[in-house]
Order: structure tokens, then C-alpha cells, then sequence
């Protein structure tokens, strides 16, 4: 249990600040493509690079914020199911090529903000 409640906490937050990124993206772009999502992702994914490096690698001794954050809080806010579904509706709807940029963008865009958040946090 002592393990659970760290990343249920961090959990619950990272699901909100998913919500409120996303509503705030769609606001300032619209809805006609799943911008939301991809900042979501994207910015996640430049997170669990960063903070992978820092919390797993350069300060391993806090466990339960390593846990609170990487697995609770990223684990909720990054939405890459919410991402299928849409890519998915995408198709279903017609809307192929918008279907294909989205998996392009998000996969790639999103491995390479991975590779950037490690890159910055090794500069520390």
C-alpha cells in the first residue's frame, strides 16, 4: 500500500491536468483535429524523458516521488488510448490523411520529445 497511494495521488492529478491542457488547446485551436491530445502527448513525452533521467538516474533516492510522478501523474496525463480512439474516429469518418498525421505526429513527435527531455536533463 505504501506504494499505491504515491501514484493513485499522482495519479489523480496528472488525469486533471490532462483535462484542463486539453480543454485549453481545443479553446485556442479548435476541434477539428485532436490538437489536445498531441500537446498532451507530446509534452508528457518531454516529461518521462526529463524526469526519467533526474528521478530514475541523478536522485534515485526518492521512491514515492519516482512513483507519484513518472507513474501516477504521467501515467494519467499522457492519453495515448484517448489518442487510438480519436485516430480511429479519424478513419471511420472518412478523414484518412488527417488520420495518418495524427499517428505520424504523435509517434514521432513524441519519441523525439522523449529523446529531448532526457537531452536537457542530463545538461543539469
Amino acid at each position: 500500500m505504501s506504494q499505491l497511494l504515491p501514484i493513485m495521488i499522482g495519479g489523480a492529478f496528472g488525469a486533471a491536468a490532462r483535462f484542463l491542457m486539453a480543454e485549453k488547446v481545443y479553446l485556442l485551436m479548435g476541434r477539428d483535429f485532436p490538437y489536445g491530445v498531441l500537446v498532451v502527448n507530446v509534452l508528457g513525452s518531454f516529461l518521462m524523458g526529463l524526469l526519467a533521467i533526474l528521478l530514475i538516474q541523478k536522485f534515485p533516492e526518492n521512491q514515492a516521488l519516482r512513483l507519484a510522478v513518472i507513474v501516477g501523474f504521467l501515467g494519467a496525463f499522457t492519453t495515448f488510448s484517448t489518442f487510438s480512439l480519436d485516430t480511429l474516429n479519424l478513419f471511420q469518418s472518412g478523414e484518412v490523411l488527417k488520420a495518418f498525421f495524427n499517428i505520424l505526429s504523435n509517434v514521432v513527435v513524441c519519441v523525439l520529445a522523449v529523446w529531448l527531455g532526457m537531452f536537457a536533463a542530463k545538461q543539469f
